[in-house]
């Protein structure tokens, strides 16, 4: 499943899931453009990327502002001449009971979850469309296809990067490119510790709702991008890749019932 000759544009790359996607790709020889707000940790993975011997730079831009979009990926065009693989992947996790949301952290999570994808996607898919082949992955989650308490805003966003990922899927098909999503459950990211840290997740018990027994790791995710941006998933497209150690198939209401008992 090589990448040779390839440009991902992987998008929140400086941490977590989008540097694990970034060093998965690099390792089977794509070039990489590393978007960030915080470019101190964007050039620490392009340094990463560079020893592994692939082309890479960081690009700074806030994906909830179409105008940066547009300027990150005229930058990337300029430095590498296309992009062959977008990745979706920067996010936050907006948590809070829905009767106290102020409209700012709904408007920023929204904004970020599920606006950026559209934009990115919008913006990079028409260079896809000029060249007849192209690549998105889109990062959602398992808050996306069955809801959780207190993240209204994340669940309402991820589902609808699952409803966007089908929709531009049936509308790019045409112009040979896919468009996929990988729904993650909990993986153990820095975001995710964070949460952690501030008695907002209870590490051990996460751990006990997944099946497989163990959170995941940025590097399960990793594996299923680098299969979705292959040749080996070439007829497949407009689908949510679930990667939750059997979580969301493990009924949610039971998972918290059970959680109850121990």
């Amino acid at each position: 499943m090589g990448l040779e000759n390839k440009v991902a544009l992987v998008t929140g790359g400086g941490r977590g899931i989008g540097r694990a996607i970034a060093l998965a790709f690099a390792k089977k020889g794509a070039d990489i453009v590393i978007n960030e707000i915080d470019m101190p940790a964007a050039e620490k993975v392009v340094a990463e990327v560079k020893a592994l011997g692939c082309r890479s730079i960081g690009v700074k831009a806030d994906v909830s502002i179409k105008k940066e979009i547009e300027g990150m990926v005229e930058t990337a065009i300029k430095e590498f001449g296309k992009i062959d693989i977008l990745v979706n992947n920067a996010g936050i996790s907006i948590v809070g009971p829905s009767e106290e949301l102020e409209e700012s952290r709904w408007n920023k999570g929204i904004g970020i979850d599920l606006n950026g994808v559209f934009f990115c996607s919008q913006v990079v898919g028409r260079e896809m469309i000029n060249r007849k082949r192209g690549n998105i992955i889109n990062i959602a989650s398992i808050a996306g296809i069955g809801a959780l308490p207190i993240r209204a805003t994340y669940c309402t966003a991820k589902g609808g990067v699952i409803m966007l990922t089908k929709s531009l899927a049936c509308d790019w098909a045409r112009y040979n490119i896919r468009v996929n999503a990988i729904a993650p459950g909990y993986i153990k990211t820095e975001m995710v510790e964070d949460l952690i840290k501030k008695g907002q997740y209870d590490e051990e018990a996460l751990a006990r709702r997944a099946p497989a027994g163990r959170m995941g790791l940025p590097e399960d995710v990793a594996n299923a991008a680098v299969f979705l941006a292959s040749d080996e998933s070439d007829y497949i497209a407009g689908h949510t890749l679930v990667v939750d150690g059997a979580w969301s198939v493990y009924s949610y209401l039971q998972s918290w019932l059970d959680e109850g008992r121990k």
